[in-house]
């Protein structure tokens, strides 16, 4: 189902904020993953709804450079 899973930390409201608005500007979906809970990337509310300083997983299955670029700052792998 996704190309790409990748695990980010958020540790901010402006990693959020900008998370947000990355994924916003792709024509595909993203999921993001913590526990049992899966949140539409696109979401702010969702996101903060996870909390911050959390392992999150990353899952999505297009091509956005600019968004790669991002989870890849944020990631922890």
């Amino acid at each position: 189902m996704y190309e790409t899973v990748k695990v980010i930390r958020l540790s901010d409201m402006k990693d959020v904020k900008d998370f947000v608005q990355a994924a916003g500007d792709c024509d595909f979906d993203i999921d993001v993953k913590y526990n049992r809970t899966i949140i539409d990337a696109k979401s702010l509310l969702g996101m903060i709804g996870l909390g911050l300083q959390n392992d999150l997983q990353v899952c999505y299955g297009g091509k956005n450079e600019n968004f790669e670029n991002l989870v890849d700052k944020f990631s922890l792998a």
